[in-house]
């Protein structure tokens, strides 16, 4: 059975502070398929909700959230 929340590509925003963290995933969401995962990883607190927020806009999927440390890391199906 494949993972289907294997990432195709990996984004780490750790340190940056917003606008940074949302800014950089769009940018990198345009560089996987459609149907594909990136991982994305930040430590800002703002960007738990603005990630949240542009992906439902947007139409694409978080099909895993994770909070550990401090270190927020969403997976993001590109579904546009």
């Amino acid at each position: 059975m494949i993972d289907e929340e294997v990432p195709a590509r990996e984004l780490d925003c750790v340190g940056l502070f917003c606008p940074e963290p949302i800014a950089r995933t769009k940018e990198e969401i345009e560089k996987v398929a459609v149907g594909e995962v990136l991982k994305v990883e930040a430590d800002d607190p703002a960007a738990e909700e603005d990630i949240t927020r542009w992906a439902k806009r947007t139409g694409h999927e978080i099909v895993r959230f994770e909070k550990e440390e401090g270190i927020l890391t969403f997976y993001i199906r590109r579904t546009t």
